[in-house]
């Protein structure tokens, strides 16, 4: 057990059990939970640590959420920290998914998922638009350098509907050699090199359908930069267009699930795997999702912890965390103008947010009910 921890290693996992259970939102509300909760309210993980987390979250490909996690469990009680967050966060979702999979195969689809995501999508729009406010206030204050990244991130973000890796490393760069010129490059080079990620791709041969899939999805969780939503695109080339897994309708079932459950968006895998080849099929497509994410996570780990308190690191850190909250309100944007499609689904973002200003301690879960059952009734009674 690590002394310095101001907390248990149990009290954490626990956490996180509870964040993967009850955590909706998608990436944005996630990240906007661990920085409310662990280091405002609880004090458990430091500003600095939460922001070399988010900044690691964003240079490394695979699911924002899982990676924050990861590292924050990395923080105090190192890889077996790390490994246990990961797990507890991840497995509450995962076995959501597995049920909802088993209704599906046996109901030939479920009518009220559509329908449940017309009033949880908007509520979600609601919940990260107010976790994305928060995080902004938190974090870029009165700097005008800073407004500046996170403005340019932004408008970059709505143009290209993606998060940009390059534009991160590159204010990054620039508040380091604005607040703390590098006094050695070569040194800051050997700290920053295994945070880099090289894309190498490669053949290997499919000998039967779960090999097919943990290639695939191994390539998705390595090589997909940004959030978890950033990887609904590349899943749906694969197992849509090119090995047609699934049909169109049942991929975008599956969008739901992931939106309509807890935890990591990206445990949409787990039902595609699930349709896809039964429970194998769910363990080996999440498996091979989450793998790359957390060893791209705990290796470069120790560097960060090692040199993370360098002035020259902690402005890199910084320039990065700025372009990565601002990469985070131009999603939500480009979610709202996907998901805020008619005046109702407006009106419910609309009284989200103003519950969450009003009620500060409105559990999220409760509003995500209560907008499942507004869905259900604007379908069915409207």
């Amino acid at each position: 057990m690590n002394q310095q921890a101001p907390y248990k290693l149990k009290d954490l996992v626990l956490y996180f059990l509870k964040l993967g259970t009850a955590g909706f939102g998608g990436p944005v509300a996630l990240a906007g939970y661990m920085h409310r909760d662990l280091v405002e309210e609880k004090r458990w993980v430091s500003e600095a640590d939460y922001k070399e987390g988010l900044a690691l979250a964003q240079l490394a490909p695979g699911p924002l959420a899982a990676q924050l996690g990861i590292y924050m469990g990395y923080v105090h009680y190192r890889v077996l920290g790390a490994t246990l967050v990961g797990i507890a966060f991840v497995l509450p979702s995962f076995l959501m998914v597995l049920l909802l999979g088993y209704f599906y195969v046996q109901n030939g689809g479920l009518p009220w998922m559509q329908a449940a995501f017309y009033g949880i999508g908007a509520a979600v729009i609601g919940i990260i638009t107010m976790s994305s406010y928060k995080l902004i206030s938190k974090t870029i204050k009165r700097d005008l350098l800073l407004w500046s990244i996170f403005g340019i991130s932004a408008v970059i973000t709505v143009l290209r509907e993606e998060e940009n890796l390059w534009l991160m490393l590159a204010a990054g760069v620039l508040v380091w050699f604005t607040k703390a010129p590098p006094g050695s490059v070569k040194r800051i080079k050997k700290a920053m090199l295994p945070a880099a990620v090289l894309q190498v791709t490669g053949n290997v041969a499919a000998n039967s359908k779960l090999t097919s899939m943990a290639w695939f999805f191994l390539k998705a969780g390595a090589f997909v930069f940004g959030s978890g939503l950033a990887i609904v695109p590349f899943l749906y080339g694969g197992v849509v267009k090119e090995y047609q897994w699934l049909t169109n309708n049942q991929f975008m079932d599956a969008v739901a699930v992931a939106m309509i459950t807890p935890g990591p968006v990206v445990i949409t895998v787990g039902f595609i795997g699930y349709l896809t080849a039964g429970i194998n099929g769910a363990c080996v497509a999440a498996l091979a999702t989450f793998l790359p994410c957390y060893f791209f996570t705990i290796l470069p780990a120790p560097y960060f912890k090692k040199y993370g308190k360098r002035p020259g690191i902690q402005a890199f850190v910084e320039g990065v965390t700025v372009a990565a909250i601002g990469a985070i309100a131009g999603a939500v944007i480009v979610l709202a103008k996907r998901q805020l499609t008619d005046l109702t689904s407006v009106l419910i973002a609309i009284v989200v947010i103003l519950l969450l200003i009003r009620f500060k301690k409105l559990p999220e879960p409760l509003i995500i009910l209560g907008a499942a059952v507004a869905g259900l009734m604007i379908r069915y009674w409207s």
